[in-house]
């Protein structure tokens, strides 16, 4: 459950400082840091498969006391595969909307295409090693078009939310833990380093499209943003479930159905955690979203975070 205290103090002139210095300042910093996929990330390496990918913080594993330490270092790649196709799923329509947020200041390509084939390229190397029968179960044109045809209040919302949570996973989690898969840990190190900059430009978006609403307007956005949460929570469901049965078919040994019941349940968790409650309860994600909502509107959040987490 997110246990976050979301303030309501207004945020000071959101619209004050967009377009000045500071948005200059991110612009110039992004377009510095340019890395190449394959001569800078990739650089001729596999995915070393005797070691995880996901740290334990992240994948719960070692809540499931019958696994042993291979079956544990597998469940960490199943999910770290995931970790990386979801970031690939939701940059599809975050490019889309930086792409045409960014036209109002500067041209070019944003990052984020460059994250997508970076996703894209990870998976084709996995796909290339890890067993057969790996499915994803979400289409993610058919997400980017729905998330689109949102008010861009909620995408930005969604946006800082998942941008603020990777940041907070590289920092507190990966860059930790020592045992990860070196190329794992250099892709989101990476991914890491640009994500910051595009970030704070994502937050001065945000606080300009507040800005520019009415109290209408931002009241159907938060219910847009209500929306957004639903649908994140019902592709988690059906990965979890699908990430859980891949599993226990690609293990050397069956599992009872006792077991099998406690991988779904525990992969599910892992990822509501993940890409739900870590993004809520990160600090600077409580401060924006509470310096740009009402005490009634942030009560309908948080009932609606409580309900999908207690079903």
């Amino acid at each position: 459950m997110p246990t976050a205290t979301v303030s309501n103090r207004p945020l000071a002139s959101p619209a004050r400082d967009y377009g000045r210095p500071r948005y200059a300042s991110c612009v110039k910093a992004s377009k510095r840091m340019r890395w190449d996929i394959e001569r800078d990330v990739v650089r001729g390496r596999d995915f070393d498969y005797e070691r995880t990918f996901l740290p334990t913080r992240l994948s719960h594993v070692d809540e499931l006391e019958f696994l042993d330490a291979a079956e544990r270092r597998l469940l960490g790649q199943v999910q770290g595969r995931t970790y990386a196709y979801f970031l690939g799923l939701v940059e599809r329509f975050i490019g889309a909307k930086v792409l045409q947020l960014s036209r109002r200041h500067w041209p070019g390509d944003p990052v984020t295409l460059k994250h997508q084939e970076l996703f894209r390229r990870l998976e084709a190397m996995l796909a290339a090693r890890m067993p057969a029968g790996h499915v994803t179960t979400t289409d993610p044109n058919a997400v980017a078009r729905f998330v689109l045809g949102r008010r861009t209040w909620a995408v930005l919302a969604l946006t800082c939310h998942i941008e603020l949570f990777t940041q907070a996973h590289f920092q507190q989690s990966i860059a930790l833990q020592e045992d990860l898969c070196p190329l794992w840990k250099d892709v989101f190190m990476h991914h890491w380093q640009e994500e910051r900059q595009q970030a704070v430009l994502d937050q001065l978006e945000w606080a300009a499209e507040h800005a520019r609403l009415d109290a209408a307007e931002r009241d159907a956005a938060v219910d847009d943003l209500i929306e957004f949460l639903d649908v994140v929570d019902r592709i988690l469901q059906s990965q979890a479930a699908a990430d859980a049965r891949y599993f226990v078919e690609a293990s050397a040994r069956p599992f009872t159905a006792a077991e099998r019941e406690r991988i779904g349940i525990t992969v599910l968790r892992a990822y509501r955690s993940q890409y739900i409650v870590s993004g809520v309860e990160h600090p600077r994600y409580s401060r924006l979203l509470g310096g740009m909502t009402t005490a009634e509107q942030i009560e309908r959040i948080m009932t609606a975070l409580r309900r999908l987490l207690l079903a």
